[in-house]
């Protein structure tokens, strides 16, 4: 019969090293208490107690946290969160009193670039939250000196908007599109992230003075309405030639808005999608039912 093998003796770390204190593990992660981490320096990201930080929250309880967050030292005591706010908000959420991380030695640059990308790939970001992510990421790489032999300063900007673009889904001429949204007054990128005020319509205003923003959001409110690109545009060119005034603004909104639009379906386009039997009165009550509809999701 042949020998039983010995077993080779297994080390056991103590439960402190695997689970609490702030001594970094094997694998470089650590668990920091939740008090301890702080914000990343306006963070443009939002963290809500929504549906999803629930759903979050109770896979934390269940699994744990999976994905460990990075975080930086603090020089007035503690961390900065560079990724894992959301991460963070569900432990809380979750009565959990650390959080593991990995600590990294990052320059404001570095942690910059880190906390955008950490979060840029996000399923249905607003509007803001991306105009802010990108003019800061933007903003980082021209400060860490990339691109430094170049001497045309707009040729710069067209670069380093092309890497911000990398692994976005946005090309580098859309990426200087959502950070010039950042020029918008408060009250008007709310319209944008709400989808009231159309995206191409926005960056169009978002050229006016901020005093011109003003008064444009008090005759939209005046008035119940939205400018069309065409009026965002002329909007935009007498800006560059002098202060817009109310009235000016009346006048090119107005002149648009009393034409009449007119839209015609042929017959035979519309027949296939109603019964034989159906009279123009029942297609045209379909018709704006289905519009009522639809503008309520707009």
């Amino acid at each position: 019969m042949p020998s039983k093998k010995r077993e080779t003796p297994i080390s056991l770390q103590p439960l402190d090293a695997l689970f609490g204190t702030n001594e970094e593990t094997n694998n470089g992660i650590c668990e920091i208490a939740i008090g301890s981490l702080h914000p990343f320096p306006n963070h443009p990201f939002q963290v809500k107690d929504d549906k999803k930080m629930e759903e979050l929250s109770e896979s934390i309880t269940q699994y744990g946290v999976l994905v460990p967050g990075i975080v930086r030292l603090r020089g007035s005591g503690g961390y900065e969160l560079v990724a894992g706010h959301r991460r963070k908000r569900a432990c809380e959420l979750a009565g959990l009193e650390k959080m593991p991380v990995i600590i990294k030695d990052l320059t404001d640059d570095e942690a910059t670039v880190i906390m955008v990308d950490s979060n840029i790939q996000r399923e249905e970001l607003l509007i803001s939250e991306k105009a802010f992510a990108y003019k800061m990421k933007y903003e980082a790489l021209k400060r860490q000196g990339k691109r430094s032999d170049l001497t045309s300063c707009q040729v710069g900007k067209k670069l380093a908007a092309e890497e911000v673009s990398q692994n976005t889904g946005d090309s580098s001429r859309q990426i200087l599109r959502y950070i010039h949204l950042t020029e918008l007054i408060t009250e008007l990128l709310e319209l944008a992230d709400e989808k009231k005020l159309p995206f191409n319509t926005a960056v169009e205003v978002s050229y006016l003075r901020s005093e011109e923003q003003q008064i444009l959001l008090q005759y939209m409110s005046n008035h119940n309405m939205v400018p069309s690109m065409k009026q965002a545009k002329e909007l935009k060119q007498i800006s560059k030639e002098r202060m817009l005034t109310y009235s000016e603004i009346d006048q090119i909104c107005m002149n648009e808005s009393t034409e009449k639009v007119q839209v015609q379906i042929p017959a035979k386009k519309l027949k296939q999608y109603f019964p034989e039997s159906y009279s123009k009165a029942q297609i045209e009550e379909v018709i704006f039912m289905l519009l009522a509809s639809w503008a309520e999701k707009q």
